[in-house]
């Protein structure tokens, strides 16, 4: 997928915030801290990593700034409620950012931590499927816990199945 627009970009951008905010509305605020194994990212961390590479690697170097991304811990943001409003904030200032950008901007080049020089559509892509990648990892969590989780596309697998004609 190519990002020509900046406007299509927030759009589609915003579209996949809310089955992520979906999917953060049903963790149980006790179980923020659970992680499947000791030294592994908790609940809390997930959320607040997607939130800090948001907007302090991806909302920097395309801004032509270094990466400050400052790690995912509590002292970023601490408990459920407070963790939501960082994660709110932060991505409140990277679409701040991403909407100074003119469309012919998306194909200016930014420096990634690793020293690469990529496209800022290309960028802007990673930082999506970056997210998607991370909003995975709750699901697993919360499906370890025995919490309900929301289904992306309004319908389970097996939904689907039983809807689909048999071949």
């Amino acid at each position: 997928m190519e990002i020509r627009s900046v406007k299509s970009f927030i759009d589609y951008y915003e579209k996949i915030r809310s089955r992520t905010n979906r999917l953060i509305a049903v963790v149980p605020p006790e179980h923020i801290d659970f992680t499947y194994k000791q030294g592994k990212f908790t609940i809390g961390d997930q959320i607040r990593h997607i939130a800090g590479i948001e907007r302090y690697m991806y909302g920097e170097t395309i801004s032509g700034r270094k990466s400050a991304y400052p790690g995912c811990g509590k002292e970023l943001a601490d408990g459920y409620e407070n963790i939501v409003l960082f994660f709110n904030e932060m991505h409140r200032q990277t679409i701040e950012i991403i909407k100074g950008f003119s469309d012919e901007d998306l194909n200016r080049k930014c420096i990634t931590p690793g020293d690469s020089e990529i496209s800022i559509w290309k960028w802007l892509r990673a930082m999506v499927e970056h997210e998607i990648h991370h909003r995975a990892e709750i699901y697993i969590y919360l499906n370890m816990l025995n919490v309900k989780t929301p289904q992306i596309f309004g319908l389970s697998a097996e939904e689907v199945q039983e809807r689909s004609v048999k071949i």
